[in-house]
């Protein structure tokens, strides 16, 4: 199973408690490893979460310029444990533009846990949906594809072999998709929650598997 998450609300969050912005950010950090070990004692076997869009770059410098820095501290500070979990980190997005650090830390960090088997967890750094479609189309024109299938397209996402997510869930109480996985999610379930991210707690996980083992997925056919 393929659970994706839209980690929105940790400005709002620190907001709401008299907290610097970044504040927030640093506690939605925290609340990844959290969620990485609850979805794997939860059986799920991919968890993409989105953590800079390519629409981030709007925010002012010092707070971007936190995030990365946010990005590089986890990863150092966390992987080796996350390794010797079975956990399999992969980063999706545009490389153009970020910091040489950040980009040294995703080489290192996908690398070093290549082989993790027991969950892949995929962080969307730098992603877009639109700019991933965008980025597979100029590489297809380079190539002088002619693409016939789903699938022959599909081998020009930034990471081909991951399967499309069966459920998103969105934190905040935000009732959009904001430009995340838009090829991949067609045919995804949505929930969306009325908490911030880093009020998010294992029952809401649970709770949304659960809403999600009730649907029935028809994928446009009649069952």
């Amino acid at each position: 199973m393929h659970v994706a998450i839209i980690m929105d609300g940790n400005g709002r969050w620190a907001k709401k408690r008299g907290l610097p912005r970044i504040e927030g950010h640093r506690r939605g950090a925290e609340k990844v490893e959290k969620v990485v070990e609850w979805a794997s004692d939860l059986g799920i076997d991919y968890l993409t979460l989105y953590a800079f869009s390519t629409e981030n770059w709007r925010r002012p410098w010092e707070e971007v310029n936190f995030l990365f820095k946010l990005f590089v501290e986890f990863m150092k500070k966390k992987v080796q444990r996350m390794k010797k979990e079975g956990v399999r980190i992969r980063i999706m997005g545009r490389r153009e533009g970020l910091p040489d650090e950040v980009l040294d830390v995703w080489n290192w960090v996908e690398e070093e846990t290549k082989d993790g088997r027991k969950i892949t967890v995929v962080i969307a750094l730098n992603y877009g949906g639109r700019a991933e479609i965008l980025d597979a189309v100029r590489r297809i024109v380079k190539d002088g594809r002619k693409i016939e299938s789903e699938e022959d397209f599909r081998e020009y996402l930034y990471i081909p072999d991951l399967p499309d997510p069966d459920l998103v869930i969105r934190t905040s109480g935000e009732m959009r998709i904001s430009n995340f996985l838009l090829w991949q999610i067609a045919y995804s379930e949505l929930v969306f929650l009325d908490k911030y991210w880093p009020d998010f707690e294992k029952e809401d996980l649970e709770k949304a598997l659960e809403d999600f083992s009730r649907r029935e997925r028809r994928f446009g056919g009649i069952r």
